[in-house]
């Protein structure tokens, strides 16, 4: 059964959803068994139990029966590049996966890079997500604007965007991973992040895209330019972010290299604080957990690709605990081929009791990580993440009457253990970017052939 909509005639100056289960997400743990949430624009106006009263003007009715209505879910860490590159190093470890990925991402250009953002993040909106955060840090010499690419994917999918302008500096000529012909010099790569900033950066309420400082990881970048990133960062008033404590062997390399932990070596830096989001965090010990904690510094969780490349689990219970935001990613799909952020719910509990034990993460964490930590991480818990009067109408509805549900009596252990539902509906600001689980704003056979052409080219490039 679909959802139904309603309106009067003309433009429709509200929305209301009802007759679905509402989960808030907010401090108070609001939840109705069936409830509404009305919009005006581009933010809630209103929520609260039974049907919405009466509103004055046109009207847009959202017939939630069956479904689950929380906030959209908020991805802190993504590669949108990688679906052009999905299936390669399907049984390596991380240094492994990347010494093979390395020299086919240096083929990358502005067309593979659109087409391969396009697809993911419409990937990501039909399994509810409604704002992403995508680190690029490759930028071939011949590539074009790859990072522009990324944008204009965004806006043309629909789905907010923080776009980490990364970096490298750190070839193998200077003892990094990557090919020389994917690193800039310091300079470059400092330019290079300033530019994104001015030309996208978007820092005033309810923004589409807002840009973040983001070196790659201590393994392919320099001392110097993870120190004067952070500085850059700061002058401009955006976030940080980079990858940090996500293997065994980064720790050691660590430890040989720099003589700290990966968490003392970002702490030397001013690479903790309530600015910055680090991926990954697996591999910490309980001081460095409570350093994280302390500085109020993020951690995107990224389970299914932390199994993928047997990276480990990280302790999000810890974390949470310690004080920390701890959001969801789905890494790239180079290590997560599934690439739904949806999906990341059940993965993360899953993970997080094999590891820890069955009171490691409930049904409402998980939830909560996919939406208020997401946006905590993100500098945005004023505006996303719940569904509360003022903020952004973000909204996922989640049918939950067909065969996959049926009989489970809590909405919420509904989403989060069974299958990934169908979406109802997917608002972003209030507008419709999924209806009744098709995507509305740009066709899927185009973006699925764009995809198949993209995968072959760079396919094409490399062999060449």
């Amino acid at each position: 059964m679909d959802v139904t909509t309603t309106a009067n005639r003309g433009e429709a100056g509200q929305t209301v959803i009802e007759g679905g289960a509402v989960v808030a997400v907010d401090d108070a743990g609001t939840e109705f068994t069936e409830g509404h949430v009305v919009v005006e624009g581009d933010r809630i106006a209103a929520v609260g139990p039974g049907s919405a009263p009466a509103q004055h003007g046109p009207v847009r009715r959202i017939d939630a029966a069956g479904c689950l209505v929380t906030p959209g879910l908020i991805n802190t860490h993504h590669h949108l590049y990688q679906w052009a590159t999905r299936g390669y190093a399907a049984d390596a470890t991380l240094f492994d996966w990347l010494t093979e990925l390395y020299p086919v991402w240096a083929r990358l250009d502005e067309e593979i890079t659109h087409a391969a953002a396009s697809a993911g993040l419409a990937r990501m909106a039909l399994s509810g997500c409604t704002t992403a955060a995508d680190h690029h840090y490759v930028f071939p010499r011949d590539g074009g604007d790859v990072f522009g690419a990324v944008v204009a994917a965004a806006e043309r999918i629909g789905v907010r965007l923080h776009a980490v302008r990364g970096s490298m500096d750190r070839g193998r000529a200077h003892g990094g991973l990557p090919p020389d012909s994917v690193v800039e010099d310091l300079d470059d790569a400092l330019a290079g992040t300033q530019e994104a900033i001015d030309r996208f950066h978007d820092p005033e309420p309810g923004a589409q895209v807002r840009v973040a400082v983001g070196p790659c990881s201590p393994f392919s970048v320099s001392t110097d330019l993870m120190r004067q990133a952070a500085e850059l960062a700061r002058r401009n008033g955006v976030r940080l972010h980079t990858h940090l404590a996500e293997t065994a062997d980064e720790e050691q390399r660590c430890r040989a290299e720099f003589g700290r932990t990966p968490v003392e070596y970002a702490d030397e830096l001013g690479w903790l604080g309530p600015d910055v989001w680090l991926a990954h965090t697996i591999h910490l010990s309980d001081k460095a957990i409570a350093r994280i904690g302390e500085t109020g510094t993020g951690a995107a969780h990224c389970p299914s690709s932390n199994g993928r490349l047997g990276a480990g689990v990280a302790p999000v219970r810890q974390l949470m605990d310690a004080g920390a935001p701890v959001g969801l990613g789905v890494d790239g799909v180079a290590s997560n081929e599934a690439g739904g952020l949806g999906e990341e719910l059940r993965q993360a509990l899953l993970s997080a009791r094999a590891r820890y034990g069955p009171w490691a993460l409930s049904v409402r964490d998980a939830l909560w990580l996919a939406t208020r930590g997401g946006a905590r991480c993100l500098g945005r818990d004023d505006e996303l993440g719940s569904l509360q009067p003022g903020k952004l109408a973000d909204i996922a509805v989640w049918q939950l009457h067909g065969l996959d549900h049926a009989g489970i009596a809590d909405p919420v252990a509904a989403l989060v253990l069974g299958r990934l539902p169908k979406l109802a509906r997917l608002l972003r600001g209030g507008t419709a970017v999924v209806e009744n689980g098709r995507l509305v704003t740009a066709p899927e056979a185009d973006l699925t052939r764009e995809l198949h052409r993209a995968s072959a080219r760079i396919r094409t490039l490399e062999a060449s």
